[in-house]
């Protein structure tokens, strides 16, 4: 299916399953395909999963250079879209940032939150967080100019999916992150977010909230993970032995944490 949002452009998604709805938000690099393994268990555990390839992933239109756009107003536009009135929102990476910034200016459409190893918009990185990258991802901009997008992507995977791409599933990290290769030079410069920021405003969330942690994550994401849980009221907070996309890495741990977390707060 496809939603056409208010500025033309249009957003591809599905629906499957009966129940209170979950939607899920894909990690940047990646397509929501990385939700695949979660599709048959959280259907059959009584929900409806809704999943979306953000703007200028998979099968939706990209960005158009230097206009507005904001990946939580896509997600409530999703919804509106669906037909759904409230969902519990399940967000990695830049996918858990949206879901972060639309249970605050949303929360009427949010019954609960699942922040899973998310981005935080207004959080200021430290002197050692670009020591951390610098040494994780050398001559990052040089190939990024230089349009050697793999070996870009290659130091992305380094710093993403440290556990390897030669299993099963970091094999698939790689496959999907490969297909959607043009996003590390795709033009987003016409993205903005919540003013104020959502890192200041984590106290106004409402939705009962899972964060959940990824272990082998890079030391500014483990930050975001404790600003989380200390500031998000009655926030619980997991964490699970995998690295960036933890629900490829470890689907069944996923599962074990986060579906029983949203039978308990699902509505009736």
């Amino acid at each position: 299916m496809r939603a056409g949002l208010p500025d033309g452009a249009e957003v591809d998604y599905d629906l499957q399953g009966d129940g209170p709805v979950v939607a899920f938000v894909h990690p940047g690099l990646w397509d929501r395909r990385t939700w695949d393994p979660q599709v048959p268990t959280f259907t059959a555990a009584g929900f409806r999963v809704l999943r979306h390839d953000l703007r200028g992933y998979g099968r939706s239109s990209r960005p158009v250079a230097g206009e507005r756009f904001a990946h939580w107003e896509d997600l409530v536009a999703v919804l509106d879209h669906a037909g759904v009135e409230r969902a519990a929102l399940v967000g990695c990476s830049i996918g858990g940032g949206a879901a972060i910034e639309a249970a605050i200016a949303r929360p009427d459409r949010v019954w609960a939150l699942v922040p899973v190893a998310p981005g935080l918009a207004g959080l200021e990185s430290t002197a050692e967080d670009e020591a951390w990258y610098e040494e994780h991802a050398p001559n990052y901009d040089e190939l990024l100019a230089a349009g050697d997008l793999e070996a870009v992507q290659d130091l992305e995977l380094g710093v993403w999916a440290p556990l390897g791409t030669d299993d099963p599933a970091g094999s698939l990290i790689k496959a999907i992150a490969r297909e959607n290769i043009h996003t590390l030079a795709m033009d987003s410069s016409g993205e903005v977010h919540l003013d104020p920021a959502a890192a200041g405003r984590l106290g106004s969330i409402t939705a009962a909230t899972l964060v959940v942690e990824a272990q082998h994550d890079p030391p500014d994401m483990r930050r975001i993970i404790e600003l989380l849980a200390d500031q998000i009221p009655g926030a619980r907070r997991v964490t699970i032995a995998a690295d960036h996309v933890v629900n490829l890495r470890r689907p069944e741990a996923f599962d074990a944490e986060v579906i029983p977390f949203l039978q308990e707060h699902a509505p009736r």
